[in-house]
């Protein structure tokens, strides 16, 4: 599977539009076995600052802990875009066609005590004007260790969509 596949497939993802102000995720981390390691939520706040559109990210783990990642982001093109946030090796490398994002980067991951270089293939797909899947497979010297699945949802979305019991409210 490479972006252009998804030329012709709407609506058409562009970082800065569909993150611009607030969304929320739901994501869990599967080990190459498909064993559920960890769940998560991500608070996401998007806005433009200068030539950059930032993307700060609150994550809220199933065990308590919590951690924030603050992604900087260019676009270079009608397609391509850098990034790059503290825990991300060098710059990420993005690459969208018509509903596909695909980022490309390596990310230094705390285990523990410790930090493990890996490699993030690292999927977007926006459904509609609201809603977007993320999947990203995780490797190590090219195997894969995990895949990361995530539900993004913009802002205002939960609420309306509870009110037309479209989903349970809380």
């Amino acid at each position: 599977m490479k972006p252009e596949d998804f030329a012709d497939t709407t609506p058409r993802l562009t970082v800065e539009d569909y993150f611009q102000g607030k969304s929320r995720a739901w994501g869990i981390f599967q080990d190459r076995f498909g064993t559920l390691r960890r769940s998560f939520t991500v608070d996401i706040e998007g806005y433009r600052e200068g030539d950059e559109f930032v993307l700060k990210e609150d994550f809220v783990y199933d065990d308590g802990e919590t951690d924030q990642r603050i992604w900087r982001i260019r676009r270079i093109d009608e397609h391509r875009y850098e990034g790059r946030a503290d825990d991300v090796v060098g710059t990420a490398t993005g690459l969208a066609y018509g509903k596909a994002l695909n980022w490309q980067y390596e990310f230094d991951l705390k285990v523990g005590e410790r930090t493990i270089r890996v490699h993030f293939d690292d999927w977007m797909f926006q459904q509609d004007e609201q809603v977007m899947v993320n999947r990203a497979s995780v490797t190590k010297w090219g195997i894969e260790i995990g895949e990361v699945t995530l539900f993004f949802m913009r802002e205002g979305t939960r609420q309306s969509a509870a009110a037309t019991g479209a989903i349970a409210a809380e």
